[in-house]
């Protein structure tokens, strides 16, 4: 694409927060510190996941830069970012997270293929830019089509990014039209995040997001967007980011027999203790996210200090002074919400967080019976082991 271009090698990286845990270099690929997830409700841009497959591509000029869509289309275009600028803008809160994310925790159980991401491999932003609905009318698709007049039934995101696993062609993804034309999906081409730009580790100067469904759908950098009868070809629709029964292995995997992978599971996780940990017995505070794919809120997240035997509802909440209501009026329906609530902890207490979405689905209890050769979708029980600072000073005499 002209104005876009792929770096051959790693020096151009763009500078990152030096407090990132950092699981791969070449690519790049980090996560925060888990408290920095709770200290508030939008992710500072610093402290937001990076997830790339490759080098990070640079724009030389913004002016060069466009978008082309085609396919399956009456009316095939190209956008330059002032064409797209000039749709109606909508800012969307929305919560990305990684299909990888707690994969450490599922790699303990037997050995997984993937990022060794912990439990920080998601952020919640305000994404600024055009909804998908309104740029695809501009190619004669109707609002809340399933198919295109010319048989069209996916829009496929094709990315500058350079991929092994593509054999050095781009990153790939797909959604269902019927998803990309309803405006209440909220499917955006976002140019800012959180009020700003966005930055090279998040897309600019383009990217898509889709709301509630993993974040391999949301294709950064974009380069095209095809119009397709069938979803996407590409590997990572195809032979990865895909749900497996533990059962399978690498000599068995049949990749056809699985679908790809699009909204994510209830979800939650413990943010301001480690998963070993030790404290004081007494009174501690315990806040952590819960999130679900699709549009769904979160009902209740249920904490345990004795390792689930008993349960106290933790107090939910995602803007200051405002009730959080799963399906309320004021709630951001594709955002995390965060909780805590103040527990007496006994000695070696197991800390246990489970969350239920407002369609009552709720997270399995052990991991084992959700593992898979890919190590994704580790949604299990979260599970902190503490280790009190009086029975860990009796050890030491």
């Amino acid at each position: 694409m002209p104005g876009l271009t792929a770096p051959s090698n790693y020096a151009e990286e763009p500078p990152r927060h030096p407090d990132l845990k950092i699981n791969s270099k070449e690519p790049f690929n980090a996560e925060p510190h888990r408290s920095a997830l709770v200290a508030s409700y939008i992710t500072p841009v610093d402290f937001f996941y990076k997830r790339n497959h490759g080098p990070i591509p640079k724009v030389e000029e913004l002016s060069r830069y466009s978008v082309s869509i085609s396919g399956l289309v009456d009316k095939p275009i190209q956008l330059s970012m002032a064409d797209i600028w000039a749709l109606p803008k909508y800012n969307v809160t929305a919560t990305l997270q990684c299909a990888g994310n707690r994969r450490t925790a599922m790699s303990k159980v037997r050995k997984v293929r993937g990022v060794g991401w912990g439990i920080s491999a998601l952020g919640n932003a305000t994404w600024g830019g055009a909804k998908l609905s309104d740029v695809l009318e501009l190619v004669g698709i109707p609002k809340l089509s399933s198919v295109s007049s010319l048989g069209g039934k996916h829009v496929e995101f094709v990315s500058v990014d350079k991929c092994k696993e593509e054999k050095g062609g781009p990153y790939t993804a797909s959604i269902p039209l019927k998803q990309a034309t309803d405006p209440d999906a909220d499917v955006l081409l976002a140019y800012e995040m959180n009020g700003e730009i966005l930055n090279r580790d998040h897309g600019y100067p383009l990217r898509v997001v889709v709301p509630g469904v993993i974040g391999a759908r949301s294709v950064k950098w974009l380069d095209h967007i095809n119009i397709i009868e069938e979803e996407c070809q590409g590997f990572f629709t195809q032979k990865d980011y895909k749900m497996f029964p533990p059962t399978v292995d690498w000599d068995n995997i049949d990749w056809s027999t699985r679908r790809p992978q699009m909204d994510f599971p209830v979800q939650s996780a413990i943010c301001t203790l480690e998963d070993v940990d030790v404290i004081k017995e007494g009174k501690a505070r315990i806040a952590g996210y819960a999130l679900s794919g699709g549009g769904r809120g979160i009902e209740r997240i249920d904490i345990s200090v004795d390792g689930g035997k008993t349960w106290i509802e933790a107090r939910r909440y995602q803007k200051d002074n405002v009730p959080y209501i799963s399906d309320g009026p004021h709630s951001d329906k594709w955002a995390w919400v965060l909780f805590e609530a103040t527990l007496d902890i006994p000695a070696n207490a197991e800390i246990v967080a489970k969350a239920v979405d407002s369609a009552a689905n709720v997270q399995p209890e052990k991991v084992e019976d959700i593992w898979n050769l890919r190590g994704i979708l580790n949604t299990s029980w979260h599970r902190i082991k503490i280790q009190n600072l009086s029975c860990v000073g009796r050890s030491k005499l």
